[in-house]
């Protein structure tokens, strides 16, 4: 009897954490538009990039390489090579192109937005590249979160910015960046842990960012607070916070269910932009809020379901594999 009054327990224990790991996510995932708003006016965008993950880098790297030589779990040569790809595309490509969207005159609101495509583009993929099966029920909450997203794109557009149109397109491009990441990690052989390929990606984001910085002659740093300030903001908040939080999810509910927190991301971020910003915010970007929340309900509600034994055994022998 004690058994069965505990494991309800367990259950509700551990879905209570995922939920607070993924508010957390959304919140510190959104913070780095702002952070790249907060420090497009007081550098240039290498120059912030570099100086965001050097002090990481240099104080990640002592501290991972001493832990893995103590615990004899020191990364072979192709998982080096291997996450520091992932590195590139999900750090280097996907911050290059937010920040310089915004740099353009793209509100963060909109560059959100437009990364917000993300999940249907990772999930039209799946199938393809992993053999993962898509429920027909999750396809319809991200049909429901894209159209979310699509009235919040509009309605931010049609407020009109000071960027050229084609700047539109540059998240467009981070965004297929981070989805290639995503399924670089999950093709991997073998996990890493989080900690050890955090510090691989902010290694390998300093050495791309550096040399970017120096090659343009912006690597020195400027004495503004504004700088430092929105410095701190990118490290403490959306490095640590959302990047770290995204590997950790995926790990703990699949690359869908994460993916399908993306759709949060973006009436959240405009939301954030309009009160610190002044950007826009319309009755759609309020009613696009609403959507994207249904559309991750939708699909979390679909994700939580017990599946039957054969299919959760294929779905073992998938991870096996893919890991």
């Amino acid at each position: 009897m004690s058994k069965q009054i505990g494991i309800p327990r367990i259950v509700t224990s551990r879905s209570a954490v995922t939920a607070t790991l993924s508010a957390l996510f959304v919140a510190c995932w959104s913070s780095g538009f702002i952070g790249a708003k907060l420090g497009a006016g007081s550098a240039e965008i290498p120059t912030l990039l570099m100086w965001r993950f050097l002090p990481l880098a240099a104080v990640l790297v002592p501290i991972v390489w001493l832990s893995a030589r103590r615990r004899n779990m020191m990364p072979t040569p192709r998982t080096l090579g291997r996450q520091a790809v992932i590195g590139m595309l999900s750090q280097s490509g996907y911050l290059l192109s937010v920040y310089w969207a915004v740099d353009l005159g793209v509100n963060t609101g909109t560059t959100a937005l437009i990364d917000g495509i993300q999940p249907l583009v990772a999930a039209a993929l799946l199938g393809p590249v992993l053999g993962v099966a898509v429920p027909r029920m999750q396809w319809v909450g991200l049909v429901i979160g894209l159209g979310g997203v699509a009235m919040v794109t509009a309605a931010d557009a049609g407020a009109g910015t000071s960027a050229p149109w084609w700047a539109y397109a540059i998240p467009f491009l981070g965004m297929l960046s981070l989805v290639a990441s995503t399924f670089v990690q999950q093709r991997a052989p073998a996990s890493t842990p989080p900690l050890q390929a955090l510090a691989i990606h902010c290694s390998t984001s300093a050495i791309v960012f550096t040399a970017l910085a120096v090659a343009s002659g912006n690597a020195v740093p400027p004495s503004g607070n504004t700088f430092w300030i929105a410095l701190l903001w990118l490290i403490v908040l959306s490095t640590f916070g959302g990047y770290g939080l995204y590997w950790l999810l995926l790990r703990r509910v699949g690359v869908t269910s994460v993916n399908t927190l993306m759709f949060l991301i973006a009436p959240v971020t405009a939301v954030w932009g309009a009160l610190m910003f002044g950007e826009s915010f319309t009755p759609y970007t309020a009613l696009g809020l609403a959507v994207g929340i249904f559309a991750v309900v939708v699909v979390a509600h679909v994700g939580s379901r017990p599946k039957k034994r054969d299919e959760a055994d294929a779905g073992t022998d998938s991870c096996s594999r893919q890991r």
